[in-house]
């Protein structure tokens, strides 16, 4: 699972927000679909640029992350990199492709579940549950001071 942190977190979350705004979202574009909108967010590319450097290679999101390699000069390399760098692992990018991270649909209510990989509103789902649960395992890890927490008792 992604490594919580604010980067990312805002980044699910403004993704979530543009393709609910009507952002291009195209499934089968490298640069338009789920991992595609999340690129753009975190390296500030065109979905055109992303989808570029991506048929510089062959396949979908999942096969580029089978191919990465952190050392290669690949454009679509490169993105992925930055991708990693933000927090995410290069399984969070297959899951997020396909909608199907376990945790992440297990916070969803039952009958929510069966999220389909290529519809708009079920991404926003899936991105805005995922940052919520990360959010929440990054408030986990702070401590707040003793002082503090007496404070809060007496208040």
């Amino acid at each position: 699972m992604a490594r919580p942190n604010l980067e990312l977190i805002e980044a699910l979350r403004q993704t979530a927000r543009n393709l609910k705004k009507g952002a291009h979202y195209q499934w089968g574009h490298m640069g338009g679909c789920n991992c595609g909108n999340l690129a753009q967010e975190l390296t500030k590319l065109s979905k055109d640029q992303i989808h570029r450097y991506a048929m510089q290679r062959y396949g979908d999101w999942n096969e580029q992350v089978d191919d990465y390699c952190p050392t290669s000069s690949m454009p679509i390399d490169l993105v992925i990199n930055e991708m990693i760098s933000a927090g995410l692992m290069l399984e969070d990018l297959k899951h997020l492709e396909k909608l199907d991270d376990r945790a992440v649909l297990l916070r969803l209510p039952v009958e929510q579940r069966h999220l389909k990989h290529n519809v708009r509103d079920d991404v926003v789902t899936y991105m805005t549950t995922w940052a919520d649960m990360l959010e929440e395992k990054l408030l986990e890890k702070i401590k707040l001071p003793e002082e503090m927490l007496r404070m809060e008792l007496v208040a």
